[in-house]
């Protein structure tokens, strides 16, 4: 009976330990805006390897298949069901999540922003990936030195977007147009929306093509459409007399560099980006983030401000001289 008692109490106190172990264990959703987008299939390896390193940290990887609010909605509902501790998004809409996201802050759930920011009153922290205004005008930049590539003094250009909801894309559209001024070979004659979606976005630049037929610089701020608007460059015979520009994965703007289609472009590192939210996630979870400051573990500290808005880091300018490099890491 006392052997009994005594492997009955050992099984129970493993039992306990187990249970604390399993309940220590902190779950943190990464929503994409959509899968399949290989800029937030980056940023989940960013956010894996952030996991790894903190030990005690579960990514779950998930978003919509397709860039509505409503589909996001749906997704978030079902991550406050499972009840993780955190979830990290970024926002098809600003707005449109933000009373799905308050009601996962009543439950407990922290609730970062990333990328592409939700409305204040939604999240605790908003991880910009630059700072709002740089990724602007490195746009318009990018723009007036393709422009100059094409001996042109004063050209065309069109900017192809994500969804007119995104949060991100219309801000730097908006800072896009604040910085024209300084770049008078800039004629900004529309802006289109691909939806991030290729076959939308290829359609929207043969439709720009034709509309414009003076265009000569397509700025695509969506690394789902820079790439769709290239193949439509490409396949319309348009190289060596339209760029186009923007922000894109190197992986997946190596052809377009190579081809001619793509002159420069720019981005952040999205494995950083998705290794930032991470930590994020993880210092409000644990307490540890403070009104001003919180944690990108080997990035550093992120500095926040009044409404809990950070940046990471400055966008970086990709061409023919680096582009082989790069394009082997994402």
């Amino acid at each position: 009976m006392k052997l009994k008692h005594v492997l009955s109490l050992t099984l129970m106190a493993s039992s306990i330990l187990l249970a604390g172990a399993a309940s220590a264990e902190v779950k943190i959703a990464l929503v994409a805006k959509s899968l399949g987008n290989g800029f937030f299939e980056a940023a989940n390896v960013g956010a894996q390897q952030a996991a790894k390193e903190l030990g005690d940290v579960k990514v779950i990887y998930t978003g919509p298949t397709t860039t509505t609010a409503e589909a996001q909605i749906e997704v978030l509902n079902g991550l406050i069901a499972q009840g993780v501790d955190a979830i990290a998004v970024s926002a098809n809409d600003p707005d449109a999540l933000v009373p799905v996201l308050k009601k996962a802050m009543q439950r407990g759930i922290k609730v970062v922003s990333w990328d592409s920011g939700v409305a204040k009153d939604g999240r605790q922290i908003h991880l910009n990936p630059s700072n709002n205004a740089l990724i602007g005008e490195t746009n318009v930049k990018l723009a007036a030195d393709a422009l100059k590539a094409l001996n042109v003094e004063k050209g065309d250009v069109a900017i192809l977007s994500a969804t007119p909801t995104s949060t991100n894309q219309n801000l730097w559209i908006a800072e896009m147009k604040k910085v024209l001024p300084k770049y008078p070979s800039v004629n900004l004659v529309t802006v289109a929306y691909g939806d991030d979606l290729s076959d939308k976005s290829y359609r929207e630049t043969i439709g720009l093509l034709k509309s414009y037929p003076d265009l000569k610089v397509i700025i695509s701020p969506s690394s789902v459409g820079i790439v769709a608007a290239a193949q439509a460059v490409k396949d319309q015979g348009k190289i060596g007399k339209v760029y186009v520009t923007g922000l894109g994965l190197p992986s997946e703007m190596a052809g377009a560099v190579k081809s001619g289609a793509t002159k420069s472009f720019a981005i952040w590192n999205p494995i950083d980006l998705g290794y930032a939210a991470t930590y994020l996630a993880d210092d409000l979870v644990k307490g540890t983030a403070t009104k001003t400051e919180a944690s990108m573990g080997r990035l550093g500290k992120v500095k926040l401000d009044a409404d809990g808005s950070g940046a990471m880091a400055e966008p970086f300018v990709y061409d023919a001289s680096n582009i082989d490099k790069f394009s082997k890491i994402f």
